[in-house]
């Protein structure tokens, strides 16, 4: 892949060291492999005020126990692991170098996007006068995820005389990266062995306290001079609790380049094949080749990536940018390596520990990303679902359900892992969590798997593992629907929808909400799919999963009523319910409160601290009915409404959309991704630019206020990618076919993408004037995959260019 003229798309670059930043900084210039992540904090640093370093590694979790609010609760995290970067230096007895502490003459720090590189420069001027440059250059390697590699580089400028370099393994880091969190035991890791081997060597291996898993790290460690690799006058290992050092004393000389490289490898019990993960990891790093041959073969595979998942957009500079930030973040939170591990796909990818790590709903903005570019990542992820189905059943028997009910936070076990008491940081008070109820993340498991199916048409996988992931939730969800003969309709009890804020109907005993209008609706849509998957399946599978399951007639019987008569309400101007009774709820003075406190995304929090509750008004933390809309299009709706019994108005998405918008609050950044994708729907081109700009901002600019800092938000980067796929690019797979009706922003002069469909490769170039296709492969293949533009059918021949011109909008 040629190195584009215009460098600026492709990287972040900070020209100023700013300490109120660097939480931020770190986690967009976090590196990863899906494996793990490290986040892009200083390698001088340990945690402080200022910095935050973490290394976090895919399905690595750990479950500790704290007495609190007069209760014992127990939290899982995903685990921060030793931290294998740490390295600095001193001049001669001096202290250890720390940038953050020193007098920062120039600074730099540059994140290459394209090939995966942090590099920093920084010009630093001791208290006795002696500058030093200092150059550094990390990767994590994407081809082999053991491996990660720091060059290290001291230029002294105006001294000469003896430095020690110090370089060490910490694993006496917590889990202290979440202000929220601190209240909360932390400490995940016990000591288990550490020492040395070879020339310059040492390894450290920690075993998680509660769940066991040793994680392996061993670091080799040369240094160079004008091409030379030096051989320091004296070596001193330090071994202490849960960390070890090493000191190597070399004499430098006025002007001089002195490169250390360390080149580490980190292996856990966890890994496949793997007899011993501390043998693997000294093995891996003994073999290893120095830096220059490791970033090679890295920057191979980020090229390969970047040949499949790159968009390029011609004529908007900032989109570009954050289009490859956004694509760069999810590859690193999950790729091929997850093929080889069992792990999900976490919310806050491999940056930070908000949310501690968990598995939530986030993939549903993301499930196109993978299906649509690298389809055996999305099917590694639906491993991780299937593996944790039995769990799932048994939280369902626990709750008096058949099926399997999967939690809405998931770690290693597939148990529930959302916390039982929640954290107000505006009135510093602890209160009960009741997001556990929202049971649509099941029927979200059901959307993805789906949508995979229709993009890769793998049969394989929707006979082995996806049909009974969708028959058993199916399942679930039909037990959570209840027959009302009085009304002759379904109905459901006790569940939360995607709004958050509502948990409970006031005066209610019970927390959560009759008939959900998003939960029901996708039970229907989930039960249809159930149907058509029945359909599909082969005899021979067909008949196994039903003998497995225990699925009979009289139930299917049960499931195609529910589909005919589960109950939503929609009131005379076509304002479908949110859940029922919520059209009583009290109306919240929007401008008052705004004028107020300010930002006000999450309302819930300040009407708790002023001794209100959200559950009194019409307030939502995100888009909750809206997201229907924003699943399916608006023929499925017709024909799921009608189907029920409902009419359907042909400017329901509208009325729902003015109507809900004004009672949301976007405390998620979810909800701007569902918003801007829907104005766009509606040919509002300048409220939906006004969204999309707001969903690309999210992160790279922290625009909730210090979340960022916590880890990325997954779901927002996919769903940028997906608005720019399906909104702006006009492309959808429906049926048997792509269908592209390309609406571009008026400043875009052009989009060119690839996907995946059905196994063969397209490359897409969308203008103003035209679109021109390529489906790759060779042209002795006689399969012709339909193509509609602006309806009109067109049938692709593999090797074929098609040039075809669009209509001019008025």
């Amino acid at each position: 892949m040629k190195r584009e003229n215009n460098r600026s798309s492709w990287e972040l670059v900070y020209e100023q060291f700013k300490p109120a930043q660097e939480g931020l900084r770190e986690a967009l210039c976090t590196l990863g492999n899906g494996y793990f992540g490290t986040r892009g904090a200083a390698p001088e640093c340990v945690a402080s005020r200022v910095h935050y370093p973490g290394t976090y590694l895919a399905g690595v979790y750990n479950k500790l126990a704290t007495n609190i609010a007069g209760r014992t609760v127990f939290n899982e995290d995903l685990v921060n692991c030793p931290n294998w970067l740490f390295l600095t230096f001193r001049i001669g007895r001096s202290a250890w170098v720390d940038p953050s502490i020193e007098k920062i003459l120039s600074y730099r720090q540059q994140l290459d996007m394209q090939t995966g590189i942090l590099n920093r420069k920084i010009r630093l001027r001791s208290r006795w006068g002696q500058t030093t440059i200092i150059e550094t250059e990390r990767i994590v390697h994407m081809a082999d995820p053991h491996r990660a590699v720091l060059r290290y580089v001291i230029i002294p400028e105006n001294y000469e005389g003896w430095i020690t370099i110090k370089s060490g393994l910490d694993g006496t880091v917590q889990n202290t990266g979440v202000a929220r969190y601190r209240q909360l035991n932390s400490r995940h890791l016990r000591p288990h062995s550490l020492g040395s081997f070879g020339r310059s060597s040492s390894y450290l291996c920690v075993k998680t306290s509660q769940s066991g898993v040793k994680i392996s790290q061993a670091a080799k460690v040369h240094i160079f001079s004008q091409g030379k690799q030096l051989k320091p006058v004296s070596k001193i290992l330090t071994k202490q609790n849960k960390a070890i050092y090493q000191e190597f004393k070399i004499f430098v000389r006025k002007q001089r380049r002195y490169e250390i490289e360390k080149i580490v490898s980190i292996y856990t019990s966890r890994d496949k094949d793997v007899r011993d993960s501390l043998s693997a990891a000294i093995s891996s790093a003994k073999s290893s080749p120095g830096f220059n041959a490791l970033l090679k073969t890295h920057k191979r595979a980020w090229s390969a990536l970047w040949k499949e998942f790159d968009i390029r957009v011609e004529g908007d500079a900032f989109v570009q940018k954050i289009l490859r930030l956004h694509t760069f973040h999810l590859l690193q939170s999950a790729s091929i390596h997850n093929t080889k591990i069992d792990a999900g796909f976490p919310v806050r990818g491999l940056h930070g520990e908000a949310y501690r790590g968990h598995i939530f709903w986030d993939r549903l903005f993301a499930t196109s990303f993978f299906d649509l570019h690298a389809p055996e990542i999305s099917k590694a992820l639906f491993l991780y679902r299937y593996r944790r189905l039995a769990q799932a059943r048994k939280y369902a028997r626990e709750n008096w359900y058949r099926g399997a009910m999967f939690p809405w936070q998931s770690g290693s076990t597939g148990e529930e892992e959302t916390q039982v008491v929640h954290l107000n940081p505006i009135s510093g008070k602890w209160g009960p969590d009741y997001s556990c109820n929202q049971r649509h993340i099941s029927f979200a498991i059901v959307y993805n798997v789906w949508q995979y199916w229709c993009r890769s048409g793998d049969l394989d996988f929707l006979a082995r593992y996806g049909a009974e992931i969708l028959l058993s939730i199916a399942r679930f969800g039909a037990g959570l629907a209840q027959y009302n003969s009085k009304d002759g309709r379904y109905h459901t009890e006790g569940i939360m929808g995607p709004d958050e804020f509502h948990e409970r109907f006031p005066g209610a005993p019970r927390p959560g909400f009759r008939d959900n209008a998003y939960t029901n609706l996708l039970i229907v849509w989930t039960l249809l799919r159930a149907r058509e998957t029945l359909a599909i399946l082969p005899q021979k599978h067909k008949a196994r999963i039903l003998k497995k399951l225990g699925l009979n007639q009289r139930e299917l019987t049960r499931w195609e009523y529910i589909t005919r008569k589960m109950n939503l309400i929609v009131n005379a101007d076509g304002i479908i319910s949110q859940f029922d009774g919520y059209f009583s709820l009290k109306e919240l003075d929007w401008p008052a409160y705004r004028a107020k406190y300010g930002k006000i995304h999450r309302i819930e929090r300040i009407l708790k601290a002023e001794g209100k509750s959200p559950n009194e008004y019409k307030v939502a933390k995100q888009a909750d009915v809206l997201m229907i809309f924003y699943l399916f299009p608006l023929n499925e709706i017709s024909d799921l409404l009608r189907r029920l019994g409902y009419k359907f108005d042909k400017d329901i998405l509208k009325k729902n959309y003015q109507y809900y918008i004004k009672r949301t609050s976007h405390g998620s950044t979810l909800s701007k991704v569902v918003h801007c994708y829907l104005a766009h729907l509606l040919g509002k081109s300048q409220e939906a630019w006004d969204w999309f700009l707001k969903v690309l901002k999210s992160d790279i600019y922290d625009t909730q206020g210090g979340t960022t800092p916590e880890g990325i938000h997954t779901g927002v980067m996919g769903g940028s990618i997906d608005i720019t796929f399906r909104g702006f690019a006009g492309i959808n797979l429906v049926d048997d076919r792509i269908r592209i009706e390309p609406r571009l922003p008026k400043h875009w002069s052009s989009v060119r993408l690839s996907l995946r469909y059905r196994k063969s490769r397209f490359f897409i170039c969308i203008t103003k004037s035209q679109i021109i296709i390529l489906r790759h492969g060779p042209k002795s293949k006689t399969i012709r995959i339909p193509v509609e533009v602006s309806g009109r059918l067109y049938y692709l021949r593999p090797g074929k260019t098609y040039k075809i011109a669009l209509k001019k909008r008025r």
